[in-house]
């Protein structure tokens, strides 16, 4: 995309654009769940993406192939992370839990992020942000438990949000151990290479769920399903999260990921017919008061 236009565009714009289509993303998943298998849809979003990139992404891979061999093993872990178990344990949590639920538990990222950096790379968690984790994970047990402690006790809630809460600590861990990723490949290249690696480590799972449980629909909905997810959330995505952190920087940008979950309430009610309860509110707002106090104020 040029450059020069996109440099018109105010960034604030470019990065409301990347989460709406970000929730989109939840909203299709959920609303085709019982059409579309969850390996299905994530296997041919990510071959379209490799196969919108390819004419960029080919020329340039030779030129990068030592970098890339070199540094397979973190590419691999990388890959499966962000691309292959955060897409697929998605779209399967989709299967069964709402989009309200899902956006709203993917809003405590932040915080597992910060959880997971103490663990790994021992970075200190202050007083303040020890009392925000505790907070936030109190709202996601508030939404997995639908406001009955009771749920929790008897393993009675829905499973579907244990599988989003899979796809949170892949996602996780991924953007913690992106310190380790090869600072000699560009982003774009990083990019495709995550791809090309994942559609690879997708292929073999997709085949099997086609043969011994549900196979790819060919419809307009499929159709429909996999190049809104391809261009919007995938490609379009990436580019103007990439130019809009260039203009404001990540702090500045990190804030606008907590427009998912608004995004995805209101497209989940306008479209699915889905409810906001009570429950729903005391949730969102330990989640929101808990990453306030993990993430304000850091350096």
């Amino acid at each position: 995309m040029n450059k020069q236009l996109l440099g018109r565009v105010p960034p604030q714009v470019l990065l409301v654009l990347t989460t709406l289509f970000w929730a989109g993303n939840l909203v299709v998943g959920r609303a085709f769940h019982e059409d579309i298998p969850p390996v299905g849809l994530a296997f041919w979003r990510w071959l379209v993406v490799l196969v919108l990139i390819a004419p960029v992404y080919l020329p340039q891979l030779r030129q990068s192939w030592p970098v890339i061999l070199k540094s397979w093993k973190i590419l691999v872990v990388l890959s499966i992370l962000a691309v292959f178990n955060f897409t697929v344990l998605a779209y399967v949590g989709l299967q069964y839990t709402t989009v309200v639920n899902a956006s709203l538990s993917l809003s405590i990222i932040p915080v597992v992020i910060v959880c997971l950096s103490r663990c790994i790379l021992g970075v200190a968690i202050s007083k303040r942000q020890a009392l925000g984790i505790g907070v936030s994970f109190l709202g996601i047990a508030v939404i997995i438990s639908r406001g009955n402690p009771g749920n929790l006790l008897g393993l009675s809630f829905n499973w579907g949000d244990v599988w989003i809460l899979g796809a949170i600590g892949s996602w996780s861990l991924y953007s913690v151990l992106l310190r380790w990723r090869p600072a000699e490949l560009s982003g774009f290249m990083f990019f495709g290479t995550t791809v090309l690696l994942s559609v690879i480590a997708l292929l073999p799972v997709y085949l099997i769920e086609s043969l011994f449980f549900q196979a790819m629909p060919h419809t307009a909905a499929t159709v429909a399903s996999v190049s809104y997810l391809a261009v919007f959330p995938s490609i379009l995505s990436y580019i103007f999260w990439n130019h809009a952190v260039s203009r404001v920087g990540p702090n500045t940008a990190g804030y606008f990921i907590h427009l998912v979950p608004v995004f995805g309430i209101i497209l989940s009610v306008l479209l699915l017919g889905e409810q906001v309860r009570l429950f729903h509110l005391a949730g969102i707002a330990c989640v929101v008061s808990g990453i306030c106090l993990t993430t304000l104020g850091k350096k």
